[in-house]
């Protein structure tokens, strides 16, 4: 070896040594590294005790599933959750594997109360739904099971949980073109797994009813367990002010969880069984939440296959045509009468509602008016169809007017109080001559009252009012506040509702202008009595303020523009009167009535005749005594 030989060897040795030095890890690289392998060596360890614990709780699942209640199924009991939409163009049902149920469900096209614009009515926090089949040895419990989806489309899905014999449980869903949803529940190769006498399968339905407007007490007013029962076709509900636990000892057609908007109806093809226990229970103001709804049910299960447990489900909104229409698309040809979700009142009001109201409203709407202006155009329309009893009445209490200074020069003789009967009479007697009936000043209101009390049912549930603005209204639906506070005051609430104030404002001045009309045409013990009432009559406005300060702005709109009609009227059938015009056709009356007093008629006539027959009756009294 030469010296240069050496040399190129030295060389080489000091450069691989220098590169060497140069690229050896500082002392912080060095403890990094470390640090990291560290963290490496724990991720690795932690993982590998993760998938120890995850084998270990596996295996414990199947030891327990060999001894629990879903035996049969327990290899069902694990699995992965899948989400399977069915959707069309008015209702979202997200639907999951585990269970086989739905587990939220969206209205399209309803704002809810963050303005998002489909409302979603509930998903798994609020609902579920559970199948309970009772076996020789084991419970299937189909919250509990795992489901596979297959036939999966945008309108249907079948859900399929094999047992470990081979068996299965199958759920087939069918989402119709509007907010019908049909579905089955059917078990194939279990046969052997229940008892021969085995006919009836257990449901547990319970949802968490969500606040889905602004007036937490008014919806609460309007949300309750609703159900119909097979036999005699009666829709009932449970109490909406408190919390219920009530069984229902006939079959039943549906049950439904009901809020003032939307409802959700369980439909059985084969009924539900006797003795359906449903509750219903209260939740506080603040939670979102309305109440809580439970309802444990019973129907007919086949267990041999044949013929599987059929539903229907509507979810929806609460509009009553709507309903109608979906309804037919029910395939258990039932009359199933789903549009009782509806609350348009007691009978004699439902039937106001139902054959006017409904049609009015209807009408005006195809126009594509504003929601106000209908209000508006069905109090005119009202006003006109009642005007001629109106009036009518009015003139009776005018007749009245006139002939009170007649009547108490008539009957000024008969002030002590033991004379008051044959004021009475004389009164009657003058009433009768002058063909005047002294109850014809009541009729406005006997005629306005049914009608008050029918839209006291519509309006608060005509779902075409929710979210309607009119002038300083947001929302018809609801109340529309013209200050609000923190704290509840009571009686009062949390707001001053300004179209309230208006109608207690309204009804205010009405009540004067009746008063002062019966105050006008009353003599004696009757105008001393009158002072009395008149007091309490001013307090009504006082009170519908408290009752009516949380109802929605369109309902107390309608009052307002009603007493508004009312007042004008009866203010121009003041004004237009001729009292001498109509003093001379009672006295040309009165002489009609004098040559021929067998033409004395009607109710005062009548009134008369009682009272002489009473007066008679004392007479021969007193003898007798």
């Amino acid at each position: 070896m030469n010296r240069d030989t050496i040399i190129g060897f030295v060389l080489i040795a000091l450069v691989l040594i220098g590169f060497s030095w140069y690229n050896s890890p500082s002392k912080e690289d060095i403890e990094a590294a470390r640090l990291q392998d560290s963290i490496a060596a724990v991720q690795q360890e932690s993982a590998k005790k993760a998938a120890q614990q995850q084998a270990e709780k596996k295996q414990e699942q199947e030891e327990i599933a060999k001894t629990d209640s879903s035996a049969l199924f327990y290899q069902a009991l694990n699995g992965t959750s899948q989400q399977v939409v069915l959707k069309n163009g008015k209702l979202e049902l997200t639907l999951d594997s585990k269970g086989g149920i739905i587990k939220k469900a969206k209205i399209i096209g309803y704002k809810d109360l963050n303005e998002d614009k489909d409302l979603t009515l509930f998903d798994e926090k609020d609902q579920s739904l559970n199948f309970l089949l009772t076996g020789k040895q084991d419970n299937i419990v189909t919250s509990d099971l795992y489901f596979t989806p297959s036939e999966q489309s945008d309108s249907t899905v079948t859900m399929t949980a094999t047992a470990g014999n081979g068996g299965q449980v199958i759920l087939k869903y069918r989402l119709g073109k509007d907010y019908m949803l049909g579905f089955s529940l059917q078990a194939k190769g279990l046969a052997n797994a229940f008892a021969p006498s085995y006919k009836e399968m257990e449901i547990e339905w319970t949802d968490h009813c969500r606040q889905h407007e602004k007036g937490y007490s008014f919806e609460n007013r309007y949300t309750s367990i609703f159900y119909k029962e097979a036999k005699d076709g009666d829709t009932d509900n449970l109490s909406e002010a408190s919390d219920e636990n009530e069984t229902i000892e006939e079959e039943l057609d549906w049950v439904a969880f009901r809020n003032q908007f939307f409802s959700i109806a369980l439909i059985s093809k084969d009924n539900f069984a006797k003795n359906a226990n449903l509750i219903s229970t209260l939740d506080e103001k603040g939670t979102g939440y309305l109440k809580h709804f439970d309802a444990k049910l019973k129907t007919a299960f086949d267990p041999t296959g044949a013929k599987p447990s059929e539903f229907e489900m509507y979810i929806g909104p609460n509009n009553f045509r709507l309903i109608q229409d979906v309804e037919q698309q029910s395939q258990f040809g039932k009359d199933l009468d789903l549009e009782q979700l509806v609350n348009l009142g007691w009978w004699l009001f439902r039937l106001i509602n139902r054959w006017f109201t409904l049609y009015v409203f209807d009408w005006l709407a195809s126009f594509g008016l504003s929601m106000g202006i209908v209000l508006i155009l069905i109090t005119i329309l009202l006003k006109v169809i009642t005007y001629p009893m109106v009036k009518k009445s009015y003139m009776s209490s005018a007749k009245m007017r006139v002939l009170k200074p007649k009547l108490e020069a008539a009957t000024k003789q008969y002030d002590k109080p033991e004379d008051q009967m044959k004021k009475q009479q004389e009164m009657m007697s003058l009433y009768s001559k002058y063909g005047v009936s002294p109850m014809g000043g009541c009729l406005p209101m006997l005629i306005q009252m049914p009608i008050w009390i029918a839209m006291f049912w519509f309006v608060p549930n005509a779902i075409q009012l929710r979210g309607e603005s009119f002038l300083w209204m947001d929302d018809l639906s609801t109340y529309d506040p013209i200050i609000e506070w923190t704290n509840n005051i009571w009686g009062i609430g949390d707001h001053l509702s300004l179209t309230c104030i208006l109608f207690c404002a309204a009804q205010l001045i009405y009540t004067w202008i009746s008063m002062r009309q019966q105050k006008d045409q009353m003599i004696g013990a009757q105008a001393e009595q009158m002072k009395m009432m008149q007091w309490m009559m001013y307090i009504m406005p006082l009170m519908f303020f408290f009752i009516f300060n949380d109802y929605s702005s369109g309902l107390n709109f309608y009052y307002f523009i009603s007493l508004f009609f009312s007042a004008a009227i009866m203010w121009t059938l003041r004004k237009t009167t001729d009292d001498e015009k109509l003093l001379a056709i009672l006295e040309a009356k009165y002489q009609e009535n004098k040559n021929n007093p067998k033409k004395q008629s009607g109710l005062a006539a009548r009134l008369e005749a009682l009272q002489k027959q009473q007066a008679e009756l004392e007479r021969k009294r007193k003898i007798k005594n």
